[in-house]
């Protein structure tokens, strides 16, 4: 995933706040409102830490199928090879979720914030447990009623960081650190990691969407 400079990362926080949401599916905005009942409305890392290991299913479903689809169309190869690509893909955004859910781990822990074991431990595992299932249920319907529900869940999370460092201007002065900065990036804040998850949702909604339109005139 592309990393931007201090610069860039400002910008796209800007972007963020002056554009509209989406106009969220039934099924996204039961999740948003089920979330904020569970987790209430204010924006923190516990329920960002949800977030994130939800965000994580819909690929590891759409990888799922498509290796389904390698194993009986392996005797094509031109269409083999897409379908490759395409989980490919897939993991990579998997994997950037996957350092995302880490490195809110990791801050969780070192802030010492205490959390309840049902609520940040076990439900999540049911949550994710069921948007598995449903986004793999929507692939093989129809892809673009994954991509969609997928989009919506990008954009909601977009909007989300980039809200959470306009609403906390101290995260300007916190400087982060992580075991993790090798691996995902360094950053001079707090601030800067969250406008760089924030922009990295962002690409993710992108490429969801993409796939829709490619999926409408393939």
């Amino acid at each position: 995933m592309q990393k931007l400079n201090p610069w860039e990362l400002r910008k796209a926080e800007e972007q963020t706040l002056a554009g509209p949401r989406r106009r969220y599916g039934f099924l996204s905005r039961i999740l948003f409102i089920f979330m904020d009942l569970v987790y209430g409305k204010t924006r923190n890392l516990s329920k960002f830490k949800v977030l994130e290991m939800i965000a994580r299913v819909p690929y590891q479903a759409w990888e799922q199928v498509a290796y389904i689809a390698i194993t009986h169309m392996y005797g094509k190869p031109d269409f083999a090879r897409r379908i490759f690509e395409f989980v490919r893909e897939s993991r990579t955004q998997q994997d950037n979720e996957q350092w995302h859910l880490l490195i809110l781990e990791e801050l969780v822990h070192r802030k010492r914030i205490r959390e309840n074991f049902f609520k940040y431990r076990a439900l999540p595992q049911i949550m994710a447990f069921l948007y598995y299932h449903t986004s793999w249920i929507l692939y093989v319907i129809k892809p673009s009623l994954s991509y969609a529900l997928n989009a919506d869940f990008e954009d909601h999370a977009e909007h989300e960081y980039m809200e959470f460092v306009h609403e906390n201007p101290g995260l300007e002065a916190e400087p982060f650190e992580s075991d993790f900065a090798g691996d995902y990036g360094r950053f001079e804040s707090l601030a800067d990691l969250f406008r760089q998850i924030g922009y990295d949702e962002r690409i993710h909604k992108q490429e969801s969407l993409e796939r829709i339109e490619h999926a409408r005139f393939a």
